[in-house]
């Protein structure tokens, strides 16, 4: 073999051979140890801990039973709080369902989703009352929200899937109702839903134009938006 022959091979052998990976052994080992390490403090401390309220509860027994069972009645009643199954006493106005959000009344019948509204409605301090008054000949009237101004407003609520939308027949409804037959002073139509283009139209063209709350703005009310009446 001639010595360019011998170069020819020598230059292309290390192509053959696949790339090294860097050795991450030391690594490893490296991280292995800090969490060996990491686990080891985390049960030192708690070994202290558990041997501090050994030793505290051997000195007081009395005190420490009475923190004990203080600490637990406390843990029980924030629970039972937090998960709704528990008023405090001094609350005013209704508990607010934590299930209220935009899917959950999406997935609500009819009468549910009034409810819920009715519900949601009188988390303003604004509103005196709020009461649900929905039926097979309402009117255009499914909520009668009472504000602490003596203002009445009428809540049409319209339970949709994202598919349908309300149109421009529950506009002409809500509007020829809600002053004439209802006494009220505005009125408010909300949808899980969103509203077609006719019925925004219609809408706009009324000397007094309805509250239309849609999907998007039903959701931002129900993150503490402002209610559609102010």
């Amino acid at each position: 073999m001639t010595q360019r022959a011998r170069r020819r091979v020598t230059t292309r052998r290390p192509d053959r051979r696949p790339a090294r990976r860097p050795v991450r052994r030391p690594r490893g080992r490296a991280a292995r140890r800090r969490a060996r390490e990491r686990a080891l403090t985390r049960l030192a401390v708690a070994a202290l801990l558990l041997a501090s309220l050994v030793a505290l509860a051997r000195a007081h027994p009395v005190a420490t039973g009475t923190v004990g069972v203080l600490a637990v009645a406390a843990a029980t009643l924030v629970l039972l709080v937090r998960t709704g199954r528990l008023d405090l006493p001094g609350t005013t106005g209704p508990r607010r369902d934590v299930t209220h959000t935009l899917a959950a009344l999406q997935h609500m019948t009819g009468t549910q989703f009034e409810h819920a509204v009715a519900d949601l409605a009188r988390q303003d301090p604004a509103v005196r009352s709020a009461t649900v008054s929905g039926g097979a000949n309402d009117r255009g009237l499914d909520v009668l929200v009472v504000l602490r101004d003596g203002r009445r407003i009428a809540v049409q609520c319209k339970r949709y899937a994202e598919g349908n939308r309300v149109g421009a027949p529950a506009i002409y409804t809500a509007n020829g109702t809600y002053r004439a037959y209802h006494r009220c002073d505005q009125a408010v139509i909300v949808t899980t839903s969103r509203f077609t283009r006719d019925a925004e139209v219609a809408n706009a063209s009324l000397p007094e134009p309805l509250r239309l709350v849609d999907g998007r703005r039903l959701a931002r009310w129900l993150g503490g938006g402002a209610p559609p009446w102010t």
